[in-house]
């Protein structure tokens, strides 16, 4: 039987395979509340051993991109609910990716009076797709004084509680991508003169805080974190490869002490071997890789041994059924990209299936 299909056990995680569905932003949540439509397609692929869901917004000022989902009042809450519940009738383990947007935003997707924040007054390239208005420019992001950094993780902490109420098994901390965490990472996103910016251990004080406070409010056990090593997006630029190896050596011990579930590791061609190396002799739970795996791919990862287990995302956001599909040797579907923003059911819960 393949590895990935097994099994797999660790101290915090207990899952019925080595299959892990990667977050991806879908954008249907209209008005910022999870939905049955969420639910249906949640549920549709629970054959996962865990599902890592979309980024969600741990408070209004987070709420980037249109219709992403939030975990802040009590409406998305019971809307999560519908989502955890289904999900759990197949024995799939369901965590919640908090994803704070910072920079990468436009006010025209923020509820009225909420503004853009970052770690600094530096906008982000390019543009943001908004509803109302099109496509727009980044603004300058309104940069977090000291206090509003300890107010930003008190949002983290009550998301985090407010996961663990709609009946998640634990919270994603997205320190990827170019977010609000990985905006404090970078130095040419972060001009701080404070604690939080400078040397390697300020710019990375602020996730290693958010970290620390939401393992001591839900459980070390319930608490896993995303990172992306040497990634461009969001605008963020690489930097000295030498500093952000000390970087990601740094965050890997310092999650280490903290005692989170795991590391999630976006995978990209510019990661040092080095690094990712580093990064497995730092942490000692689980390590998740992700980024265009196929089940060849995946078994030959696992048996390496660097990785505990895979995160597959385009795939199972096309083949609903995908545990299946690797079970049998069958053909996958093709992603379709022109609805994978798009606010309804097509291209997202009508993917066809082989097996019922």
């Amino acid at each position: 039987m393949k590895k990935l299909l097994m099994p797999y056990n660790s101290k915090a995680l207990n899952l019925k395979n080595h299959l892990v569905m990667a977050p991806m932003t879908r954008s249907r949540a209209i008005g910022n509340i999870p939905n049955a439509l969420m639910a249906e397609y949640y549920s549709q692929r629970r054959g996962a051993g865990l599902i890592i869901t979309e980024g969600t917004a741990p408070a209004p000022e987070g709420l980037g991109y249109a219709r992403i989902p939030g975990i802040f009042s009590n409406e998305q809450i019971e809307g999560w609910k519908l989502v955890t519940e289904a999900v759990h009738r197949n024995n799939t383990k369901i965590f919640l990716q908090l994803m704070h947007t910072g920079r990468i935003a436009h006010q025209a997707n923020l509820p009225e009076g909420v503004h853009v924040i970052g770690a600094s007054a530096i906008p982000a390239a390019g543009q943001m797709h908004t509803d109302n208005v099109g496509m727009q420019d980044h603004p300058v992001p309104k940069a977090l004084t000291t206090q509003g950094i300890q107010e930003v993780i008190k949002q983290y902490v009550i998301a985090a509680q407010n996961a663990i109420t709609a009946g998640f098994d634990g919270v994603e901390l997205h320190a990827a991508n170019g977010y609000l965490i990985e905006q404090f990472l970078n130095p040419n996103v972060n001009d701080r003169t404070d604690i939080y910016g400078g040397n390697v251990e300020n710019r990375a004080r602020f996730g290693i805080e958010v970290a620390e406070q939401v393992a001591d409010a839900i459980g070390k056990d319930k608490v896993g974190v995303r990172i992306s090593p040497n990634s461009t997006l969001g605008d963020l630029q690489a930097y000295d490869a030498d500093t952000t190896e000390e970087t990601y050596i740094h965050l890997s011990r310092e999650f280490n002490r903290i005692g989170l579930a795991y590391i999630h590791v976006s995978l990209s061609p510019q990661l040092p071997a080095q690094t990712l190396s580093a990064i497995r002799t730092e942490f000692e739970n689980t390590l998740i890789y992700c980024n265009a795996f196929n089940a060849e791919k995946a078994e030959a990862e696992l048996d390496k041994r660097d990785a505990d287990l895979i995160a597959f995302g385009r795939n199972f956001l096309a083949n609903p059924d995908l545990v299946q599909r690797i079970q049998h040797g069958s053909a996958l579907n093709a992603v379709d990209f022109t609805t994978l923003y798009t606010p309804d059911y097509k291209g997202y819960t009508d993917y066809p299936t082989l097996f019922n």
